[in-house]
């Protein structure tokens, strides 16, 4: 596990959750496919950050910083903030209402072991990278279980989960904004950064050793969270 797995959590945050589960809903598994080309396009973008940050030691901030004039530096500063606190709010609330449903704890007490949770796991940080990759490594492989065993139950049509993959349809103009939808929660702009600041520092063989294991770790970890993504259409079709 490697960096990787850190940047696909945000593959499967709550902003995924709502609009793949709506999709496929709405229109059974007809919108597969953006999840499938939406996919390809984050992997390509996240190998493209941590190469970023392999090449020339520096994230994508630092980047920005040392290229732009100072006015386009602090406009990127800004838009990555509001991107950054939106992304937040959306995190926190939605680990609040798992802990409410999963618990039967109030909506204050669920923020509360939010919280807790949350600066638990970057305690973590002061041990290295490593164990944070592994943590939240198994955090993803847990999801991806968990769905395995919902795609299990479901037992949705496995035809037509195939041609929904394979097939591009947008059956009315709900269907555009939905798949629009799910394009804008699967390619995530602050996990571009956050790829490119992971892989920076790494070291241990050649460059050209580490761009061959890093398209690795990416192609895992995105397939992992591209099945999740998947998975949550294709459950919501199923019903």
């Amino acid at each position: 596990m490697g960096p990787a797995f850190i940047a696909a959590i945000g593959y499967i945050d709550p902003g995924n959750f709502a609009t793949n589960i709506q999709a496929g809903a709405s229109f059974g598994y007809q919108l597969l496919w953006v999840v499938v080309w939406a996919n390809l396009m984050a992997m390509l973008i996240q190998i493209l950050s941590a190469k970023l940050g392999i090449a020339t030691g520096k994230n994508l901030a630092e980047q920005i910083r040392d290229h732009y004039p100072r006015p386009v530096v602090w406009f990127y500063w800004v838009q990555a903030e509001i991107i950054a606190m939106a992304t937040d709010l959306a995190e926190f609330i939605g680990a609040a209402i798992g802990f409410k449903l999963i618990l039967g704890v109030s909506l204050l007490q669920g923020a509360v072991l939010t919280g807790i949770a949350t600066f638990l796991i970057l305690m973590l940080q002061r041990r290295g990278q490593k164990p944070l990759e592994k943590v939240i490594g198994g955090l993803l492989l847990f999801v991806a279980a968990a769905y395995i065993v919902e795609l299990f139950f479901s037992q949705p049509d496995m035809a037509q989960l195939g041609k929904g993959m394979v097939i591009p349809a947008l059956p009315t103009p709900e269907a555009v904004f939905l798949a629009a939808g799910v394009l804008g929660a699967t390619i995530m702009p602050h996990v571009i950064y956050l790829h490119s600041s992971l892989t920076q520092h790494l070291h241990g063989g050649t460059r050209q050793q580490r761009y061959s294991a890093t398209k690795w770790d990416v192609a895992i970890a995105m397939t992992i969270a591209g099945f999740v993504n998947l998975a949550m259409m294709a459950t919501a079709a199923a019903f």
